[in-house]
């Protein structure tokens, strides 16, 4: 029983992986809202609402900005189902390298917002799909891990089902824990990334960044002991022993 258990996929790992991402959506939102005229880079649920609101010029709210950063969510979304199609659910090198990919955009964005300070706003749009494209994959990438009620980029079905299966809802058997540590998560790197912009908007990037590369680094270095673990586990012979005559 005890190796059974050693070589079981890490399920409350990944949980804990995809909870950071989580985190880290809330600072990339944040700086997408805050620093980059009140464009969401994750959670486009917002995006289409101020799409919705800024065609009929209402407060002056942005239009080419969601434009851009639902297209390009589209695209990097499209881009990790295309690479991970193939592949079973759950945690394999194409995810390692996806989420790689994903620290590398936005470390290469917090050196550009580093060292051009005041952004025009042609560059904003830049970092705004270039966000949106990684925080697309993000989302792609962690649907196919498949972690129950966390997508990383969103939180709306999670607050619906931590409500409805409530004593006050539906008084069900849930995964409260999970479910409110996402919510939670994800507002605690909202406010993270409004407080990192004090100081500058590449440092909230920075941090987004070391994240999903730990992140990566992590769920690749578990998921080879997971698979070493299993290839050096006994198996069953393939024939039964001789009886005795």
């Amino acid at each position: 029983m005890d190796q059974a258990l050693a070589v079981k996929p890490p399920e409350r790992l990944h949980l804990t992986l995809m909870l950071a991402l989580t985190f880290s959506t809330g600072l990339v939102d944040a700086v997408g809202y805050l620093g980059l005229d009140r464009v969401f880079t994750g959670n486009m649920t917002g995006n289409v609402v101020i799409l919705g609101m800024g065609l009929l010029g209402a407060d002056d709210l942005p239009v080419v900005g969601p434009v851009i950063a639902l297209l390009c969510f589209m695209l990097g979304a499209t881009v990790a189902g295309r690479v991970l199609r193939p592949i079973a659910a759950g945690w394999t090198i194409h995810s390692t390298w996806l989420f790689t990919a994903v620290a590398a955009i936005i470390l290469a964005l917090t050196v550009m917002t580093a060292v051009v300070g005041d952004m025009p706003q042609t560059l904003q749009y830049i970092v705004t799909g270039a966000l949106g494209f990684a925080m697309g994959m993000q989302a792609g990438t962690a649907r196919h891990i498949a972690v129950k009620d966390v997508t990383t980029v969103v939180v709306t079905s999670t607050l619906t089902g931590l409500a409805a299966d409530s004593v006050l809802g539906g008084d069900k058997k849930q995964p409260w824990r999970r479910r409110a540590a996402a919510v939670l998560l994800i507002g605690l790197g909202a406010l993270c990334g409004a407080a990192a912009l004090h100081v500058h908007i590449a440092l909230g990037l920075g941090i987004a960044a070391a994240i999903t590369l730990t992140v990566a680094v992590v769920g690749h270095v578990r998921r080879d002991t997971v698979d070493d673990a299993d290839d050096a586990s006994p198996t069953a012979p393939d024939t039964a022993p001789p009886t005795a005559p």
